[in-house]
Order: structure tokens, then sequence, then C-alpha cells
């Protein structure tokens, strides 16, 4: 798991609605750690969704690493997500459907609502034909590459909550290969200190890096070409 802290969420980001209920009923009365991971990615997945079918099996959920991650530190991951949805149904949260494709039974999950209560009964007296997405082959895990504070640490030390700071701005203005190459460039020069590393990406931001391509620098004071190319700029030429 990562251990650095969360850098905050971005400006512009998705949003996935959930209930009133939710924090004022199913919150108080949750005590289980991964029925509440489960139960936030099954509304988070539901949402994403498309289809007027909206339900989940339990073959994609154990295959999206993104929740199973979730359950790293558990002994047996799987035995631990199918208690997690067991604890959802008996609590009345998760509604469950059990269906036959194939020659195999698919267990659907349903966020208990209405129109979910009246999908479930038209399922299960076969009614309706329930499409059932095959199982992905589970993915090997890809190892991370560190991020902006991990580099940090490894390269430089222990971090400050004013160096953090500098960090996430950073983080924002240029992308994350240039932010490890310019590590990489003052780890091989010997140059550890972030300031140091700060002049090589402006340095990229203002004259290119390798490919002369400008960078997401934008914002940071000193970056002339933004007036240059504008079009005002024949003035800011004289």
């Amino acid at each position: 798991m990562n251990s650095q802290p969360f850098p905050g969420f971005p400006a512009r980001s998705n949003q996935t609605p959930l209930p009133e209920l939710f924090f004022s009923k199913l919150l108080p009365e949750t005590d289980s750690l991964p029925e509440l991971k489960v139960l936030l990615h099954i509304f988070w997945r539901v949402y994403r969704k498309k289809s007027t079918q909206k339900f989940v099996t339990q073959e994609e959920l154990a295959v999206d690493e993104v929740l199973m991650q979730g359950f790293d530190g558990s002994a047996d991951p799987a035995a631990a997500l199918r208690d997690a949805l067991d604890s959802a149904v008996e609590h009345g949260v998760l509604l469950r459907a059990t269906v036959e494709k194939e020659g195999q039974s698919h267990d659907l999950y349903f966020i208990n609502g209405e129109a979910s209560r009246e999908a479930l009964a038209r399922a299960e007296a076969g009614e309706i034909s329930v499409p059932v997405p095959r199982p992905a082959e589970p993915k090997a895990k890809k190892e991370e590459p560190p991020n902006i504070f991990v580099l940090y640490e490894q390269n430089i030390g222990l971090l400050t909550p004013m160096i953090a700071e500098q960090l996430k701005e950073a983080e924002e203005l240029y992308p994350a290969d240039w932010i490890a190459e310019a590590f990489r460039e003052a780890s091989s020069l010997n140059k550890r200190s972030w300031r140091y590393i700060e002049r090589i990406l402006e340095r990229w931001s203002t004259e290119g890096r390798g490919s002369g391509e400008p960078g997401r620098d934008t914002k940071k004071k000193g970056n002339a070409s933004r007036y240059l190319k504008g079009k005002y700029g024949h003035l800011v030429r004289r």
C-alpha cells in the first residue's frame, strides 16, 4: 500500500453521488471496513455503467484491481470479498440474484432500491435476459512508478511540510516523466537538492526537453514564451 500522504483532489474531478441515507443511516451502523470498501466501490462502478442493467457480478469484482488492492492485507482476498458481499446482503444494502448462464451460476448484486427490486424480481422470474459479462483474466500487478514524494525521500531526504507544498505544486505543473528524469539528472550530478531539480524543470518548461516540446508550466513566472506566442506578441517583442 502507498504510505505517502494523499496529495489532494484536483480542481476538476468526476463525482459519484451517494444517497443521503448512506451517511445518516448506513455509515454509522457499518463496523466492517471490507464491507464499506465493497459498498463504496459498487456505488462507483454502478454509477459509471451506461446500460440500464445496473448490477455487478462477483466475477467482475474479483478481477477489479482497484477493489482487490483494498484486500491486500487479507490472508485470502477472494474470501474477504465474498464475506463482505454476504454481509452487505445480510444487512439489506445489496440485493443478490443467482442466474444460470451457459451452465454456470452467476451472482448478480444490485444496490437495494425500488428500481433494483423490480429488476431483481424480473430476473429471478426469468422474464428478462440478464447479460453476464465473462470474467476477465486477472492481470499481474504492475509496479507503479514512484510519485514525486517518494522520489524526494529516495534522493534527497525526509519531507517537511514546506517542501511537501512545493512538491505538490510541481506535480500539478510538470509531467510525471519530466519529474522523474529531473531527479535522475540531479542525482547523477550529485546535486541532491529540490531547488536544483526545480531549476531543471523550469528550464525544460521554457526551452523544451529533448524533443523541444514545452511542458505544462504555463502559469509559472518567467515563462516568457506564453506572452511572445499570443496575439499581442508583436507588442511584447518591441
